[in-house]
């Protein structure tokens, strides 16, 4: 789940997605809320207008938006009250983890794509198709897995590259927006220290490159 706020370019509107955006769409608005079906009948996102009205703390929000559990409650009140089916998840995990290259191998139809086994949480494993000219076995590394937010607003979906299915992404240190990474392709390859599926923390990263 990806909620985010830009009152600038859209008005007082909470946009909410769940899935991924992709053919064409079933849209239901009752009251103050427009439900968002994909073809086959799911609910891929909501927008809740006139959200301040809901939630007065996005008065100061611009972008993404972390809800909280009480905040989510709120909105899942508003959902029934209008007669829909489908609520937000209670409960969200961070989408982006630490991982670990357990395999590598290069793409068939590719000369700069590999195809990685990537260890994640709970010895859970990803087959994610990597362009970084730095990929290899054995580094650890963060993950966007699927349904993250970029910090340049990208989502990220389960994709096929030239034929490969991948199921996240392996982030370089610019695209997470790390003060003073590199601005070149090439995985961010974490420190020892860092653990195996535990939740990136952008704060700690902070001074990963520092001067």
């Amino acid at each position: 789940m990806i909620a985010s706020y830009n009152p600038a370019q859209i008005g007082d509107v909470l946009v909410v997605v769940l899935g991924p955006d992709d053919g064409p769409q079933k849209v239901t608005q009752r009251d103050q809320i427009v439900e968002i079906k994909d073809q086959n009948g799911n609910v891929i996102g909501y927008n809740f207008f006139a959200a301040q009205a809901l939630l007065p703390e996005l008065v100061d929000q611009n972008g993404q938006v972390k809800l909280t559990p009480e905040q989510i409650q709120i909105l899942n009140q508003q959902l029934q009250a209008a007669g829909f089916e489908t609520g937000l998840p209670e409960t969200e995990t961070s989408k982006f983890v630490v991982g670990y290259v357990k395999e590598m191998k290069e793409h068939p139809k590719s000369s700069h794509l590999h195809i990685t086994t990537t260890e994640v949480e709970d010895g859970r494993t990803l087959q994610i198709v990597s362009g970084s000219p730095n990929m290899q076995e054995g580094i650890k590394v963060v993950v966007a897995e699927v349904g993250a937010m970029m910090p340049d607003g990208l989502i990220i979906w389960p994709s096929t590259l030239k034929d490969v299915e991948s199921d996240g992404m392996i982030c370089s240190g610019r695209e997470l927006r790390i003060p003073n990474a590199p601005d070149k392709p090439g995985a961010l390859i974490l420190p020892d220290e860092y653990e195996v599926g535990q939740p990136f923390d952008f704060k700690q990263a902070q001074t990963l490159f520092s001067e």
